[in-house]
């Protein structure tokens, strides 16, 4: 009888929601004054990111990293929940 009413109990609560913990985006680049996008929109430098990840919805993204004078970097990545670091070196285009 105790299970039987403990089982309707559980039953009654409905599905329990699972908190997923959001993704976190670290970049540390060369430069450090490097732009970095996501998903097209402008997020912060590279500086900002290295001391602050910001907090994106965890699934695929597109990352576009740029500075004045160097080769801008694509990169397909995955955040999975946690923090994720990107390290990049941008090469510098030739004189």
């Amino acid at each position: 009888m105790r299970i039987a009413l403990l089982w309707s109990l559980v039953a009654a609560c409905g599905p329990v929601a699972v908190v997923e913990t959001p993704a976190r985006l670290e970049v540390i680049a060369e430069p450090e004054t490097a732009r970095v996008f996501v998903d097209e929109r402008f997020l912060a430098s590279a500086r900002v990111l290295a001391v602050r990840p910001r907090e994106l919805p965890t699934g695929a993204h597109h990352l576009t990293i740029t500075a004045p004078g160097y080769f801008p970097h694509d990169i397909e990545v995955n955040l999975p929940s946690g923090t994720t670091t990107i390290r990049i070196a941008l090469r510098p285009v030739p004189p």
